[in-house]
């Protein structure tokens, strides 16, 4: 498998970011990022790389795997709302602006649209991405996330916190927006255990699947059994699972 690291400047962020790619250029771009607080490099220290190798080594998939800055944004449930919520639209930013178009010159997939994935804050992150946009994104796969961004900032909401809550805006998105249609061309996937450590993310997805449905836009939902807890062994299972049915 080849595998390159990356240390690059974000002019966003005013600092170094680091990322992994896993590949040849050529396959299908896919962003993966990893749980809350999480690193650059958990997919692969978890074994979630291992588990994609044979797409990876097959020519079908280049793997890039982001870092985070979940704890100045997220998790940061004691500092300053607004300055939280401005870090994570900078690095969403640095995501679809900066890493994006460096990927896709990695990938020599210039027109194409990638796959976005990713197991808990990876799978809301997920959500986040292909959402907003959709004219970058055409399949995600999100593992165990959740959609509403008032969990992580409870009673302060403001025009950026609304911007990062996909239940939200797309609740108020006009049937003749052409995202609509972006979204019925794409494959979405949300799959959420019933067991251990699931029931906020079950709630979460839930949520997600009755506005989606309310809309009109086709989505699958795959709601695994009391055994299918919120832990890497089970994403590691469901990750080949719908890997297996999108490439």
């Amino acid at each position: 498998m080849e595998i390159n690291y990356y240390k690059e400047y974000s002019h966003y962020l005013g600092r170094d970011m680091e990322f992994k790619t896993y590949g040849r250029p050529g396959g299908k771009l896919a962003f993966a990022f990893a749980p809350q607080n999480g690193r650059f490099y958990d997919f692969e220290s978890f074994g979630m790389v291992n588990e994609l190798e044979p797409w990876i080594n097959s020519g079908k998939l280049m793997l890039v795997t982001p870092d985070s800055i979940d704890l100045e944004t997220w998790s940061d449930e004691n500092g300053n709302p607004r300055y939280r919520i401005e870090q994570q639209e900078r690095w969403f930013k640095y995501i679809t602006e900066e890493l994006f178009a460096r990927a896709v010159q990695l990938n020599n997939s210039f027109g194409y649209k990638a796959l976005v994935t990713g197991c808990s804050m990876g799978g809301v992150h997920s959500g986040n991405f292909f959402f907003r946009r959709p004219d970058l994104f055409d399949v995600m796969i999100s593992l165990s996330g959740l959609f509403n961004a008032q969990y992580f900032f409870h009673d302060y909401f403001d025009d950026l916190v609304y911007n990062n809550s996909p239940v939200h805006f797309l609740r108020n998105l006009p049937p003749d927006h052409y995202y609509n249609q972006l979204y019925r061309e794409s494959r979405i996937i949300c799959c959420v255990g019933q067991g251990a450590w699931e029931d906020e993310l079950l709630a979460g997805t839930r949520e997600l699947d009755t506005v989606l449905a309310e809309k009109g836009i086709p989505a699958w939902f795959d709601y695994w059994g009391t055994d299918s807890a919120h832990d890497w062994a089970w994403w590691r299972k469901q990750i080949v699972y719908f890997m297996d049915k999108v490439l």
